[in-house]
């Protein structure tokens, strides 16, 4: 069977990292070896990694010698094309201190595909195929829009700034390229300068046979144990800017002043100080519970009223998914992008602008009032499983098929 790589910066807590180890698990099954490729092995999702596959940690080389690799590999053909995979090598990172590395590990293992996740991942295996001189199949993967992206990053971002040209260049050399949804598909061609037609889109792979067993689990957190009469909320992302969870505790004020509720932020991340003192400051601190990264949201999905997602944009949007998939109603901004894609324009939760409070707040109580049947809910979060997106992978990576866009059928 072909042995399939995967390419990751390492086992982090979020939305990416989970879907290159569901893709991992879903080729295990299906008979294929699977080595996991990472600059380094640590991260809340270690201990997820199936036991079949074979973690490859790629040693780091000097700045010098990266930079020297990445001018050799990109072959470009005019000086300021030249210059800039030797400035993103001086400051991307492991991902490109990583570049012989992973010539080397293409040059011994000869897998039959290579699978990347993240923009200077998907460079490195681009550059690292064309100077290993092996055939593997290389399939990039964009997880998130690149143009917001770039924007979060602002001026101290320069290396991001100089990404959509060395993008346009080097994602036309891959095999396949992979958006996991419409918006971010749309966003990586304009930004990028990438024909459209050259993008493939493939729902992620959210909902494996596990997660039923998981949300069976015991609840992660006490207020779950007895919510019945005092409804609660749960939104989960890293504590940065683009989950923008000022914007819920905002509504959630709001939400207080007409009804008893509380609210769990699950995740971790550099926000932590801003939204404990912004939560004071609401005077909503006794309802109001920020207990950090939780391997298993499930649980806590399967037992709370609802779960906002507060977003200013999004790659997909996988918590939505996870909540449907668990039988929770879900409210969420109407972020590009993702989340219309997945609540098919408000017909499985309600969508609300960006940034408005008062509308994520009238949201938000008439879904506690009126919430969608369970069922209903989990039938569309099944629309989102592993078998189809693995198989639409493998379809792409390895049988060379036309292009076909693959999404969830409506019920």
């Amino acid at each position: 069977m072909p042995r399939i790589a995967l390419y990751l910066p390492n086992f982090a807590g979020g939305g990416m990292e989970r879907v290159m180890l569901h893709l991992a698990e879903g080729f295990l099954a299906r008979g294929h070896e699977v080595d996991l490729l990472v600059s380094s092995a640590e991260g809340p999702y270690r201990h997820r990694v199936p036991a079949a596959a074979r973690i490859v940690v790629l040693e780091r080389a000097g700045s010098l010698s990266s930079r020297l690799l990445a001018l050799r590999a990109s072959a470009a053909s005019d000086w300021l094309a030249l210059a800039r995979p030797v400035l993103l090598a001086r400051r991307s990172g492991r991902q490109l201190l990583c570049l012989a590395a992973l010539v080397r590990y293409l040059g011994e293992r000869r897998p039959d595909a290579l699978i990347a996740a993240y923009p200077y991942c998907n460079l490195s295996a681009i550059w690292a195929r064309r100077l290993a001189q092996v055939g593997t199949r290389v399939m990039l993967t964009e997880h998130n829009m690149l143009s917001r992206k770039i924007a979060a990053k602002g001026r101290k971002g320069a290396q991001w700034r100089e990404l959509p040209p060395l993008i346009g260049r080097g994602y036309r050399q891959a095999d396949a390229i992979v958006a996991v949804s419409r918006g971010v598909a749309d966003d990586l061609g304009v930004t990028a300068g990438l024909p459209r037609e050259r993008i493939e889109i493939v729902y992620n792979p959210v909902v494996t046979a596990e997660l039923a067993a998981l949300a069976a689990e015991p609840e992660p957190h006490p207020w779950l144990a007895g919510c019945g009469e005092v409804p609660v909320i749960v939104a989960a992302g890293r504590l940065v800017p683009q989950k923008n969870f000022p914007l819920l505790l905002h509504a959630f004020a709001r939400v207080r002043k007409e009804r008893p509720a509380r609210l769990l932020i699950l995740g971790e991340g550099p926000e932590r100080p801003q939204l404990e003192a912004l939560r004071d400051s609401l005077g909503i601190g006794e309802d109001v519970a920020l207990p950090g990264f939780i391997g298993n949201p499930y649980a806590a999905f399967a037992r709370a009223a609802l779960l906002v997602l507060s977003s200013d944009y999004e790659g997909l949007g996988n918590v939505l998914i996870e909540a449907l998939a668990c039988g929770c109603p879900v409210v969420s901004t109407d972020c590009p992008s993702g989340p219309a894609e997945i609540l098919e324009g408000g017909r499985f939760g309600e969508l609300v602008p960006p940034n408005d409070a008062a509308a994520l707040s009238a949201a938000i109580l008439r879904t506690l009032a009126d919430p969608l049947p369970a069922d209903r809910l989990r039938g569309r979060g099944a629309e989102f499983g592993l078998e189809r997106s693995v198989a639409r992978y493998l379809q792409l990576l390895l049988a060379g098929a036309e292009p076909v866009e693959v999404e969830p059928r409506r019920l």
